[in-house]
């Protein structure tokens, strides 16, 4: 449920100095040397020894246990520090402090960069990580990749689908969207009928709308060394833009605050009927939808042309190694043993959705049916969405600051008469002046 919590400001105290409270400059994003070599992975697994894992996601819990099993000389201590933003300054303050530092941390892709350039996680290419590449699908290698450095392993992905309670299309005949522009239609279409019904619910997230404009072909955040561009005026932040704007100006969406109650009741009982989201989702509607087990289904998102053949990624997280962690080599082979090794298997049999494209083409895999989609085998639509992702995507080196302030500036086109447009230009300054701040030349 990470995947669409917003960062409380509250919460972000400690996190908006987080590329200035390492004992390195925020405006030096130098790519730390490699750390170790593949020998050194080897003895400490010899060696054993004990390791702390800070990590929200319950498949882990399987993996810390079959890791113990096969190594019956190491002993993981494993944390649930708080999801997300909640863990992030949790580990910020112990790095400030110096003490009680986690040897592994997970950390989802939007703040990877941040963290790797603050120098609180270890380049683990040395150890072999940097071979890792053709194990995973592109999207996820590239966020734990900056800067040519690795500084962590894809633990999921997050290539978007959409998701449609065919019930309610059927009823009210809508056909299954092709593009945005039928997608809206259809808002329209579903809204008359029924003014209790919505086609999608958004209040304003700075995740949905990155991931938007990700499929779009916008590329908004550049980072070249010091120099970052923010640009929310390129065309595919434009598109989204100008296309989405009428679900909130004609209130086509529903203003229910996602992972609430009546969210999970609401997607149950119809009044909220398509969800364009993450591959991750199956195991969420299953448990907080489960009235509606047989009436939804999976389609590929509606595309910005007719015809395209574009996706983009919308959560997903990484595991990664601490720098201050005083048994790296362990830490790691602790990573990629829940990355690519036994511990994933042990996580898709726990319900996440794998960044491996050995997992992605596996016809086992692809031929899971799954008995809340009425026995659709889903994963063909997320294997093939995670395929056509579109390439060149990056975040902001202070991506944790800048969703933190994304309902006081973007956020405002959901309760005000505030444009999508304007709004998302508030988010590019405030972002923008922040970055200055941080000692980045912000373009």
């Amino acid at each position: 449920m990470s995947r669409f919590l917003k960062v409380a400001a509250a919460a972000t105290a400690a996190i908006l100095t987080l590329a200035a409270c390492s004992d390195d400059s925020s405006s030096d994003i130098t790519t730390p040397p490699a750390t170790g070599s593949e020998a050194d992975v080897t003895a400490a697994l010899q060696k054993g020894g004990n390791l702390t894992v800070w990590a929200w996601d319950s498949t882990v819990k399987d993996v810390a246990a079959g890791f113990e099993k096969k190594y019956p000389n190491v002993k993981i201590n494993l944390v649930n520090a708080g999801t997300g933003d909640k863990q992030y300054t949790a580990l910020q303050n112990a790095i400030a402090a110096g003490s009680g530092v986690p040897d592994v941390a997970q950390i989802e892709y939007y703040a990877v960069l941040q963290f790797a350039i603050a120098k609180s996680l270890a380049n683990i290419s040395g150890y072999g990580a940097s071979g890792l590449k053709s194990s995973f699908t592109p999207g996820p290698w590239n966020a734990v990749t900056p800067n040519g450095g690795v500084f962590g392993l894809p633990l999921d992905s997050g290539p978007m689908a959409l998701f449609y309670n065919k019930e309610v299309f059927d009823r009210y005949g809508i056909a299954v969207p092709a593009t945005w522009t039928e997608y809206v239609e259809a808002a329209r279409k579903l809204h008359k009928a029924n003014p209790k019904a919505y086609l999608t619910a958004d209040t304003g997230d700075a995740g949905f709308t990155t991931s938007m404009i990700w499929q779009a072909g916008g590329k908004p955040y550049q980072v070249q060394d010091t120099t970052v561009r923010i640009d929310f005026a390129d065309p595919g932040a434009t598109e989204f833009a100008t296309v989405w704007q009428p679900m909130i100006s004609e209130k086509l969406v529903a203003p229910i605050p996602p992972w609430t109650d009546q969210w999970f009741k609401a997607l149950g009982d119809g009044t909220i009927a398509s969800l364009p989201t993450g591959a991750w989702m199956p195991g969420n509607l299953a448990s907080g939808a489960a009235a509606a087990s047989g009436k939804w289904r999976v389609a590929p998102m509606p595309q910005w042309e007719a015809g395209g053949q574009a996706s983009a990624e919308n959560g997903g997280s990484s595991l990664g190694v601490l720098d201050k962690s005083a048994n790296k080599a362990l830490a790691y082979a602790f990573v990629k043993y829940a990355s690519v090794d036994e511990g994933k298997d042990l996580r898709i049999k726990g319900g996440a959705f794998p960044s491996t494209t050995a997992d992605l083409q596996s016809p086992a895999f692809l031929n899971t049916p799954f008995p809340y989609f009425a026995g659709q085998k889903a994963n063909e639509i997320f294997a093939k969405s995670a395929r056509q992702v579109v390439p060149g995507w990056s975040y902001l080196p202070f991506q944790v600051y800048a969703n933190s302030v994304f309902n006081d500036t973007a956020g405002k086109a959901y309760v005000s008469s505030t444009t999508l447009a304007d709004g998302l230009k508030a988010w590019q300054e405030k972002s923008a002046k922040y970055g200055t701040e941080q000692g980045f030349t912000v373009k």
